[in-house]
């Protein structure tokens, strides 16, 4: 079997943007709730999926923000879309599916954390992550555990990664510090960009590891001095930023694998919430619905 794990927030987000705005009977904004229903409901119909959980970042804050005060937070974010997360989850679980709201955690630390913990587990064939986000990269595993970048279509397996970043799994979180990540506020550190980071960390693996001096270095990069000078000058920024960057794996999941079966969705919650919402054409649209 395949288990596939998904960002709920990147869902969200994608159907806000890219989906016209819809009210529900009471007034309330739920054109992102639809989107991501209609999502699931898709993914749900593809004959290898079986077993599914959501996880959801209940509020965009994280132990995180506690450790650098740049890191992402929900300031930006639309207001109705904001408003439209607890129904998000409602919907997820009205469809019948395991849901993951996260608070202390993100959702990827979840997604990683159920992705290492499953990953041998007897009857997995594979663990698909989905979502294009690039901290997922390091717990990929060989063709076992992969991200899948549905809007594109792109499934991304270990040796995917190393052709993306010039890097192994392993090294995804020193990558990240390195060079910083946008989307989650981590700033990087001046002068490495991606090319000479992939050359120096696909050699020595970890920042600790890279020689303080240049001229120590078994790898030919270009502007090597000013980059070692950079590195020296931000050390405790970049471990720091790496740690963000690196995926919390102890996420206390309490279900096991063969939880996450989809069995159908529980017929009068997911019409009742249908109602309420006004989504008339997905009432009926589920295609399965779970008995008892």
């Amino acid at each position: 079997m395949k288990v596939h794990l998904v960002d709920g927030t990147y869902e969200l987000f994608r159907a806000h943007f890219a989906l016209p705005s819809i009210s529900a009977p009471d007034g309330r904004e739920v054109g992102a709730v639809r989107g991501l229903l209609q999502t699931l409901i898709n993914l749900l119909r593809q004959p290898e999926v079986s077993h599914v959980a959501v996880a959801f970042d209940t509020e965009i804050l994280s132990f995180r923000n506690q450790l650098f005060e740049g890191y992402k937070t929900g300031e930006g974010t639309p207001p109705e879309l904001l408003a439209q997360f607890p129904l998000a989850e409602r919907a997820a679980s009205a469809l019948g599916l395991v849901v993951w709201p996260m608070t202390e955690f993100e959702a990827d630390d979840a997604l990683g954390t159920a992705a290492v913990r499953w990953q041998d587990s007897p009857g997995v064939e594979q663990i698909v992550l989905c979502s294009p986000d690039k901290d997922l990269a390091q717990v990929v595993r060989g063709d076992r555990v992969v991200t899948l970048d549905r809007r594109r279509e792109i499934i991304t397996d270990e040796n995917g990664v190393r052709e993306k970043f010039g890097v192994s799994p392993a090294s995804i979180p020193d990558y990240l510090g390195l060079v910083g990540d946008s989307a989650d506020g981590i700033p990087g550190i001046p002068r490495w960009g991606a090319k000479g980071t992939a050359q120096v960390l696909d050699h020595y693996g970890h920042i600790e590891h890279i020689p303080p001096d240049a001229a120590d270095w078994a790898v030919n990069v270009r502007g090597a001095k000013s980059l070692a000078t950079s590195l020296a000058q931000n050390m405790e920024s970049a471990l720091l930023y790496r740690h963000l960057a690196t995926l919390r794996l102890d996420v206390p999941i309490v279900e096991n694998v063969a939880d996450l079966e989809w069995q159908g969705a529980p017929q009068e919650p997911y019409q009742a919430l249908s109602d309420e919402l006004g989504f008339g054409r997905l009432r009926d649209g589920v295609g399965r619905w779970r008995e008892g």
